[in-house]
């Protein structure tokens, strides 16, 4: 019934989901719920099932199992055209010999809708995106920011339920891009569609979305707002990806090394003090359980303090922050960045390396060793 939810109050959800290509799975059965007016961004390195997911919204691409359902409908086998949703892809997709106002009006003309609706539906859609006046530009006349506010023009005439975008800013310069992020969301707020948006840009995700589902090799690592997944990321890869934190490797509390927890600590919580002190790892770099602190991983480590030997490596200077590396003896990099270029430190000097506890969350790191592109797309 239209206007009605499947499950739980939500516009969209996914249910099990699960698509292979070739034998090889890309999606694994992941869950989503998204509520009317929401902007969710899916992030995630290349190759993590990003876009395949959209496509199965859109009915691009039809699941292996699990299902599709729309303001209560089961959408799951439903062609593209008979679904409430439209798609901005990267490249625009613009027709190049149509003009600004024949690639708007493109499919409600295909629909056979009134001259005089067409006419007033394009007015109006050129108003929202800020564009009065292009009518008549064709797209090798546009700038890269105009075209993609076509391509979202063209989108929204037909009042899609949900408007999918597939990295749609990825071919903007970096002040372009953060200012049609700001347009972006504006455009969502004003329009009261859900965005689901797709990105592998972690400012990009934090700066833009109500949630953000945070997604590895076909799965979602963890959905919540930005501030959970920045400030209490519940796995290790979650804390590397969205924020570069160091995660380290803990101590159980009988003193041995305790298989898949780990602390993360961001950059701007790391403290490099000299002389370097050696001080016993098992005692002052311990972990407490979930039975002993009384709290689930995902929380702020209360009572934990450490301090570690390092040597460092490396000194750099990028975009307004000094970022300074240190090896542990492990081997394992610490990272800890500052604003300004000043710093005593040299490479090749020991430092003890440390953190607050209240800056310290436990985090699962069960699947830290899994191999993937994600530490490459996060750096």
């Amino acid at each position: 019934m239209a206007g009605e939810t499947s499950r739980g109050g939500a516009l969209l959800r996914l249910e099990g989901i699960t698509k292979s290509f070739g034998g090889v799975p890309v999606l694994k059965g992941i869950d989503l719920s998204v509520r009317e007016g929401e902007f969710i961004t899916l992030l995630g390195a290349s190759g993590c099932g990003k876009t395949t997911t959209i496509r199965i919204i859109a009915g691009l691409d039809f699941p292996d199992s699990g299902k599709v359902w729309l303001d209560g409908r089961d959408v799951t086998d439903v062609e593209p055209n008979r679904r409430s949703v439209n798609t901005v892809f990267q490249n625009y997709a613009l027709f190049p010999h149509m003009n600004v106002e024949a690639n708007i009006s493109y499919s409600l003309r295909i629909r056979r809708r009134p001259k005089a609706e067409i006419r007033r539906t394009v007015a109006e859609a050129l108003e929202t995106v800020k564009l009065e006046g292009f009518e008549k530009r064709m797209p090798h006349e546009l700038s890269g920011g105009q075209r993609q506010r076509v391509a979202i023009a063209r989108a929204i005439v037909n009042n899609p339920k949900v408007l999918l975008l597939d990295e749609p800013l990825g071919a903007l310069d970096l002040q372009l891009r953060r200012q049609m992020q700001l347009e972006l969301k504006r455009l969502q707020q004003q329009l009261k569609i859900a965005f689901i948006y797709i990105t592998h840009d972690q400012e990009e995700a934090l700066n833009m979305s109500d949630r953000i589902a945070v997604m590895r090799d076909g799965i979602f690592m963890q959905i919540g707002t930005a501030s959970d997944v920045y400030d209490r990321p519940a796995t290790g890869y979650v804390a590397r990806f969205v924020g570069n934190a160091n995660v380290l490797r803990g101590f159980a509390p009988d003193g041995r090394r305790a298989a898949g927890t780990s602390i993360a600590v961001r950059s701007e919580n790391i403290i490099f003090t000299t002389p370097a002190i050696k001080i016993d790892e098992a005692a002052e770099n311990r972990l407490p359980s979930p039975d002993e602190s009384g709290e689930s991983r995902s929380t702020k480590a209360e009572g934990f303090f450490g301090e570690i030997t390092a040597c460092i490596t490396d000194k750099t200077f990028n975009g307004g922050l000094l970022r300074i590396a240190a090896k542990l003896d492990d081997g394992a990099e610490v990272i800890a960045s500052r604003h300004g270029i000043d710093s005593d430190l040299e490479i090749g000097q020991a430092v003890a390396v440390s953190w607050h506890k209240r800056n310290a969350v436990i985090v699962d790191a069960s699947m830290d060793d899994q191999p993937d592109n994600a530490r490459e797309a996060a750096s």
